[in-house]
């Protein structure tokens, strides 16, 4: 991978789950789960900007009255 190429979020999630994997099994010592903590957040963070990224890209095709296809941005709804 180049240096100036982001790593793919599929692969940030694959070294997440070993991650996880790898705390849970207690088999690491502290310092190394420390260690492995620490990168998990820069992970999760990583991931997160991502996925704002790709949601920021996303637009939804609506068809307007005159037929004509149009872009909205993309809106997530919550329960709230």
């Amino acid at each position: 991978m180049a240096k100036n190429e982001k790593p793919k979020f599929e692969a940030l999630m694959t070294r997440l789950e070993e991650i996880v994997s790898s705390l849970e099994s207690g088999s690491a010592d502290l310092d190394e789960s420390l260690a492995l903590y620490e990168e998990g957040i820069g992970l999760v963070r990583a991931c997160g900007k991502q996925l704002d990224a790709a949601e920021k890209k996303i637009k939804i095709l609506q068809s307007g009255e005159d037929g004509k296809l149009t872009e909205t941005d993309f809106e997530v709804k919550s329960d709230e």
